[in-house]
């Protein structure tokens, strides 16, 4: 039975990377811990396996397609490597609750974020700048490290808002981004809580799946509702975690 349930998530973690070239780790973290039953530290070591390996074949489905801008996915995704592999010990210094609840809190502004701004609409892909870029990588790779996060759910924002690149680039560079991020941050996690492999393993396995049935349903579903509809599952998933949280806390 928890197999079936292992395989169902994993497979809606590859779906939602592969439909919106993020989102995996907002999902993959609050299932290993609440789910799966993995604590908090261990869950974002887990995560950052998952979604890593997630991101790099939705990369490779994108690349085929066109989708992908190499020079500033490097420049984005190795300033953000460094950072995400220096801040992966700060998660040590926090209690598990208070990490769950910053995780919590952060999921709650990109899904306000998400619903409140317009969709960018930038087609000319004009760079705004290689600083530009690189302090956009440095700010996702510390978040990135620090809570597990891939940052897709950031990386394409940025990449379209700041660095100037069309959507469709920014979906397919975010991944590759997202995949040299976990990378580092899992690298930076080594010495962390045991990780199990049996669980990855499933996750992974099921995510590639659901990360090639994402990127075609893309192309048939409005992005506009996809990105409208998802910034309500994550802030309703927020809502939760705070709350069970704050319970625990007794806050409330």
């Amino acid at each position: 039975m928890q197999i079936g349930i292992d395989i169902l998530l994993g497979f809606a973690i590859g779906v939602s990377l592969g439909l919106l070239g993020g989102g995996g780790s907002i999902l993959t973290v609050p299932a290993l811990v609440y789910v799966v039953g993995q604590s908090p530290q261990a869950a974002v070591t887990a995560s950052l396996m998952i979604v890593g390996a997630n991101s790099a074949m939705g990369a490779f489905m994108h690349r085929a397609q066109g989708a992908m801008n190499w020079k500033v996915a490097l420049v984005f995704g190795g300033v953000g490597m460094a950072a995400a592999y220096l801040s992966a010990g700060w998660s040590k210094l926090l209690p598990p609750i208070t990490l769950m609840i910053l995780f919590a809190l952060l999921m709650l502004v990109v899904g306000l974020f998400m619903i409140l701004k317009p969709q960018p609409t930038n087609q000319d892909g004009d760079s705004r700048g290689w600083l530009v870029t690189i302090a956009s990588g440095l700010g996702v790779g510390v978040m990135t490290g620090f809570l597990g996060v891939g940052g897709g759910f950031l990386i394409v924002p940025a990449l379209v808002m700041l660095v100037g690149l069309p959507i469709r680039q920014a979906v397919g560079t975010s991944l590759v981004v997202i995949a040299m991020n976990s990378l580092a941050g899992f690298l930076g996690h080594l010495d962390g809580p045991s990780i199990d492999l049996q669980v990855v393993a499933i996750f992974v396995t099921a995510g590639l799946t659901g990360a090639l049935v994402g990127a075609r349903l893309a192309r048939i579903v409005h992005p506009d509702h996809l990105r409208k509809g998802f910034a309500l599952f994550v802030i309703v998933l927020a809502i939760f975690l705070l709350v069970d949280n704050a319970n625990k806390l007794g806050w409330i």
